[in-house]
């Protein structure tokens, strides 16, 4: 059985919470179009950065067409066959690559990655996400970082207020599974212990820590 994060992990713009401004930003750029640039999405565990990452990619992409690999899998081979697709585009809608954990892109990748963004070709995407955290680790340890952030669409993810919109959308999910016993109240104060991470949220739901 699929898990409760997984299960009802936001398939649409309107089921994500707690990230209005980025939602926002999204939005305007998606009257312009969403394909043809490279997005850094960072933000805190659990407050939906892979979340946003498949969005962007099911408006610019088939999912035939999407490919979704961990930084540390972004290797200069990855790079080359990455390019290599780009000299032909995909029957449908176009070509998206999702870069999770993106602070483990190794110096030599990012440099490749400085002109292969350049080059973008309109119905081309590349979506990063990582930490906060190891966001700024990465920009102290690589003097590339900030020539190769400033190529990308950053989006923040909100850290603060979250609590509220969360505990919300827990309670929804929980009700429907059967498993809330507790008031709102019990709800934020699970955000809280868990940091506004919905995924760890979940779990603990899940695992009938709010149940009767």
């Amino acid at each position: 059985m699929m898990q409760l994060h997984e299960a009802y992990r936001p398939s649409s713009w309107s089921e994500v919470v707690g990230q209005d401004k980025a939602l926002a930003k999204l939005a305007r750029l998606r009257n312009r179009g969403l394909a043809g640039r490279a997005y850094w999405i960072s933000g805190q565990s659990g407050t939906g950065k892979t979340t946003i990452a498949r969005l962007v990619a099911a408006e610019v992409a088939d999912e035939w067409a999407t490919e979704e690999l961990d930084g540390s899998k972004m290797t200069t081979a990855k790079v080359d066959d990455f390019e290599g697709r780009l000299a032909y585009r995909p029957l449908g809608k176009g070509l998206c690559v999702i870069v999770n954990e993106a602070h483990l892109l190794t110096p030599r990748v990012i440099g490749r990655l400085l002109v292969t963004i350049e080059s973008l070709p309109a119905w081309a995407t590349l979506v990063f996400t990582t930490t906060c955290e190891a966001q700024a680790e990465l920009c102290e340890a690589r003097l590339d970082a900030s020539a190769f952030l400033s190529r990308c669409v950053l989006i923040p993810l909100a850290r603060r207020d979250l609590a509220k919109p969360f505990a919300e959308r827990a309670r929804e999910i929980a009700d429907r599974e059967g498993l809330n016993g507790r008031p709102i109240e019990a709800y934020v104060k699970l955000a809280k212990d868990c940091r506004n991470n919905m995924r760890a949220m979940l779990q603990r739901i899940e695992a009938g820590d709010l149940a009767e």
